[in-house]
Order: structure tokens, then C-alpha cells, then sequence
């Protein structure tokens, strides 16, 4: 009898997280193309939402310093919500690029300083 609960509430469970799953995929943007421009050194990124957003590569970890080419080679995960450089072995949400977040938290404090640097001078 304990198996028959077990498995009946694992089946609701199941059943929840497939419903968030796809509200959340209904409402979350998903990259739905990636590139790298050369000309504007930036990376673009199209939304299933028709919005498009860019960041240049220099501000993400694993990305600065990368070759035009490395750069290029951009790939969208099977579900949009991220990206992978497989060359590079970098990966970004599209919700974390969104927000602002290009790399770990010492990364980002780095970035930070640089800012403040520039804007100091």
C-alpha cells in the first residue's frame, strides 16, 4: 500500500511540474537565434518574444579575448533558455544575461570595478 501512495503522489508531482513547465516556457523568453555581429563586436540575441538584446563579449567571462571566429560559434540550448560556446566552454542563461549577470560573482565584482574605474576617470 505504501508503494501505491508513493507512486500516486509521484505521479501528481509529475503532473505539477509539467504544468509549471510549460507555463513557465509560455512566459519565459527563449533565445530563438544567436550571433555574433563583427562589425558592432557584439553578441545578438533574439527573443521568441520579438525582443532582440546584445552585450559585447568583452563583459562576459569566457568570452573576452575570444576570436571573432570562437565567438561565432555560438549555440542555442534545445530548449532557448541558454547559450554555449563550445570552443570557449562558456554558458549563459538567457534569463542571467537578461538581468545582467556575465559571469560568477568575482567576475562581476571585477566588471564592477573596471566601471567605476572608467567612470572615475
Amino acid at each position: 500500500m505504501v508503494n501505491q501512495v508513493d507512486e500516486a503522489q509521484f505521479l501528481a508531482d509529475l503532473q505539477q511540474a509539467r504544468e509549471a513547465a510549460m507555463q513557465t516556457a509560455r512566459v519565459e523568453p527563449r533565445a530563438i537565434n544567436a550571433s555574433y555581429d563583427r562589425s558592432a563586436h557584439v553578441i545578438v540575441v533574439r527573443l521568441n518574444n520579438g525582443a532582440v538584446f546584445s552585450f559585447p563579449p568583452d563583459i562576459a567571462q569566457g568570452l573576452a579575448h575570444a576570436s571573432p571566429e570562437d565567438l561565432a560559434a555560438v549555440e542555442i540550448t534545445p530548449s532557448g533558455t541558454g547559450l554555449h560556446w563550445e570552443k570557449l566552454d562558456a554558458d549563459f542563461t538567457v534569463s542571467g544575461l537578461l538581468g545582467g549577470i556575465f559571469g560568477t560573482r568575482s567576475w562581476m565584482a571585477k566588471l564592477q570595478e573596471r566601471w567605476q574605474n572608467q567612470q572615475a576617470s
